[in-house]
């Protein structure tokens, strides 16, 4: 397997293995898209990656990370994702959108603006969670979702799920990763519910299990569905490896595609042994138990390193970040790297190596 090998998923054909992992920007207003997502999820489909995700799109205004979020809580949202979408699809590159509730980490400020929340008085909003567990002493007391507050989040990534589709993406990928609100409901360190969706394993998944369901409903059959997970928590006591295997085996069966394999982001403070594809053997230990396809991500930033992910077995898709913010191009230099002859913009070809196809 190599990074420029095809990847059919139900309906769709990717025609690499390289993913632009969804980052937030932090530059909407009530939630809407505007031309600095055009142009940056743009020249990530020009640079020639299969599938290139929008940032962490908040189902409902309390789902935001920061008031700045970029959102899909209703339906005049959905005209200028509409022309992202597209855009991105007339470069033959796949469209995703991965949709979000950033739960007790929700109404903090932009990164660059400090941390911490940000209250009501100053444009923020009280945060939810599955328990009443402030992320630090810097965070605000979230309230607990009760069983009708439940409901509507998951009936707000259905809605969500809806406009996705309505926009015209492709692939969608529900965020229950990095400490937001459905990590929450899985992990024991913040997890201290005693109803049905608290204590068990069982219990600790059902709210996932019950959002993936609904989501299912209204995505499209021939269209993917991705699930981002922190695979461990890095932490005793905690979220781990093997828990995520038992998750991927509930998942697949509900309509689940691929499992998108970050780590962390639960509880300050936790040592997390970071070095070039670092998460890739979690990838490669859910893959191998369940037989699900599966997506590497985590300081994958040179052509060689992501081909040995793939070519080791480890994942099905590589997904790159920060090395994309500092190259937007870097598919079309791997493919020059190793001698592959991919199709460019025909707007580009005058730079491109002899011979090399157009799109």
């Amino acid at each position: 397997m190599q990074i420029f090998d095809e990847l059919p998923i139900r309906g769709l054909t990717l025609s690499n293995r390289i993913v632009v992992s969804p980052m937030c920007q932090y530059c909407s207003t009530d939630g809407f898209a505007n031309d600095w997502h055009l142009v940056h999820l743009g020249s990530r489909a020009v640079g020639g990656a299969g599938l290139v995700f929008a940032e962490a799109t908040a189902v409902s205004p309390e789902g935001r990370i920061s008031a700045q979020d970029l959102g899909i809580w209703k339906d005049e949202h959905i005209e200028f994702l509409a022309r992202i979408a597209k855009f991105i699809r007339e470069q033959k590159v796949i469209a995703g959108i991965q949709i979000a509730h950033a739960g007790r980490k929700a109404s903090t400020p932009r990164p660059w603006e400090g941390t911490g929340t940000v209250p009501p008085s100053k444009g923020g909003w009280a945060p939810v969670a599955a328990s009443e567990l402030p992320f630090d002493d810097k965070h605000a007391m979230p309230t607990a979702l009760d069983h009708a507050g439940i409901s509507k989040v998951i009936q707000d990534f259905a809605s969500a799920t809806r406009r996705a589709a309505d926009a015209g993406f492709q692939v969608l990928e529900i965020h229950a990763a990095h400490g937001y609100l459905i990590h929450q409901f899985l992990s024991p360190l913040t997890n201290q519910r005693f109803d049905s969706y608290g204590g068990s394993f069982e219990s600790r998944t059902r709210f996932l299990r019950e959002i993936v369901e609904a989501v299912r409903q209204v995505w499209p059959e021939q269209n993917p569905l991705f699930v981002r997970i922190s695979a461990t928590d890095w932490a005793e006591e905690a979220w781990d490896v093997d828990q995520s295997i038992a998750l991927a085996e509930q998942l697949g069966p509900l309509g689940v595609d691929v499992i998108d394999c970050s780590s962390g982001g639960i509880a300050p403070g936790i040592k997390i042994p970071i070095s070039p594809g670092y998460q890739a053997p979690f990838s490669k230990q859910i893959r191998d138990a369940t037989g699900i396809l599966t997506a590497a991500v985590g300081l994958i930033d040179t052509p060689n390193l992501a081909d040995e992910i793939l070519d080791r077995g480890e994942a099905d898709l590589v997904v790159l970040a920060r090395e994309l913010l500092r190259h937007p191009y870097w598919p079309l230099e791997a493919a020059k790297h190793f001698g592959f002859r991919v199709p460019w913009p025909v707007q580009y070809l005058r730079a491109a190596p002899p011979d090399t196809p157009q799109r």
